[in-house]
């Protein structure tokens, strides 16, 4: 069976999708990434075959725009700058690599050409939903900025603003998305959010139901299976500053404001002071190194990129953006959390992991060295926080979800060439 692997967005994006790649690969399937061409050295050393969307130069201009991180703002940078470019290309990969009967399309939230491509050739396609976030629900509401009504709202004013939350994705994707379609001869796209970018076939959500308990209001044919926490693992080599660093003293905190936050220079500054105060070793992970401080303390390293499998188990704690990605890999180490969300799933992911009492979080504007310094100092000091991380990180199961998930994909087309038989689930 080929497998084309449609995906936008940072690395946080496109990495969990070359973790599902490499199962498939490794279950006999014939796998194709068609994603940023800034991920080209990785998906290719993961074995997999890559088609670029874009340039290296395109990737950065979005990165480096400010507004990637607004509350308000990310939604239409993002759609202008990666969503709207992407339509051609996708439908043009898909016509090349498609092989009848024999292929199926595999694409993140935001490729939605993709959805078109299947419409226009009669491929069989999941959506793949790497955060409860993207799964619109009046019962247990994702925590989103700008939601006026929460938790205990009534689910019909619940239902009203989720309406006008999709107005507003509507206002900025269907101009271009329906143009395209109606050049192709497809009907309009209508309802974004709360119906067309789930895909009728499959939808995937990646995530474990003790993280997200499925609700009654998502789409019939949604699939959940788990964690991807795929991280570059045996594929980047871990720099031996690393390995000396670790082990020359008590575990450090981890400071990342996430891979492609390009305006991290506050985050950083407040960090190293909270550390000071705190006299805590530190580790900031950041391939900007123009944000971090000038002469770093004693005691604290930066590091462009390292996987979180390699150091976050010898960490003392996580201090970060609250992407889904480094979250599970947080989780998994059994590690508190300190969150500082800004956009997109990240203060979903933040109620999530209070919820959990695995860690607490401050806002871009609390997030002071002295704050960061308060907030630190209780997730080591009471072990609520540990012995809560260490019973969340027993619940994962890695091989288990991975295999589910390379199975909801293969059941898109049974019998395809290379597929595995079906093993009864656990």
């Amino acid at each position: 069976m080929r497998v084309l692997v449609h995906t936008i967005g940072s690395a946080g994006d496109v990495h969990p999708f070359i973790g599902v790649g490499r199962a498939l690969k490794a279950r006999g399937h014939d796998v194709h990434v068609i994603t940023g061409a800034v991920f080209e050295r990785v998906v290719r050393e993961s074995g997999l075959e890559f088609h670029p969307l874009g340039t290296i130069e395109d990737f950065e201009r979005l990165r480096s725009n400010p507004d990637l991180w607004h509350p308000r703002k990310a939604l239409q940078v993002i759609i202008r700058g990666a969503v709207d470019p992407s339509y051609a290309p996708i439908l043009e990969l898909t016509r090349e690599l498609h092989q009848p009967g024999n292929t199926v399309l595999l694409a993140s939230s935001l490729a939605f050409g993709a959805r078109n491509a299947s419409e226009l050739l009669g491929i069989p396609m999941a959506t793949v939903h790497l955060a409860p976030s993207l799964l619109p629900s009046v019962y247990h509401q994702p925590e989103l900025h700008g939601m006026v009504f929460g938790q205990g709202a009534p689910r019909f004013l619940k239902k009203i603003q989720w309406w006008i939350a999709g107005k507003v994705v509507d206002h900025y994707v269907l101009p271009q998305l329906n143009r395209l379609r109606q050049e192709h001869g497809l009907p309009p796209a209508r309802n974004m959010l709360l119906d067309w970018w789930h895909a009728p076939d499959r939808v995937i959500a990646l995530f474990p139901d003790w993280f997200a308990p499925p609700q009654p209001d998502w789409p019939q044919q949604t699939r959940q299976t788990g964690f991807p926490l795929f991280d570059e693992r045996g594929i980047r080599e871990v720099p031996a500053e690393v390995r000396d660093f670790l082990d020359a003293g008590e575990p450090p905190v981890i400071f990342t404001p996430g891979s492609a936050m390009a305006h991290g220079e506050s985050f950083f500054r407040e960090a190293v002071k909270a550390l000071v105060r705190l006299n805590r070793r530190g580790i900031l992970l950041s391939p900007f190194t123009e944000t971090l401080p000038e002469n770093l303390p004693p005691g604290i390293r930066h590091f462009s990129y390292v996987p979180f499998s390699e150091v976050l188990p010898r960490a003392a704690a996580l201090v970060y953006h609250g992407g889904i990605g480094t979250c599970a890999q947080a989780l998994q180490a059994g590690i508190p959390h300190l969150i500082q969300p800004m956009a997109h799933d990240q203060l979903d992911t933040l109620a999530r992991v209070r919820k959990m009492g695995v860690g607490l979080g401050l806002s871009p504007a609390e997030f002071t060295d002295g704050r960061i310094a308060e907030i630190l100092d209780r997730l080591l000091t009471d072990s609520f926080f540990k012995e809560n991380a260490t019973e969340m990180a027993a619940c994962f199961e890695p091989e288990t979800w991975m295999r589910r998930t390379c199975e909801e994909i293969e059941a898109l087309l049974p019998g395809a060439k290379g597929t595995i038989p079906v093993i009864s689930r656990d």
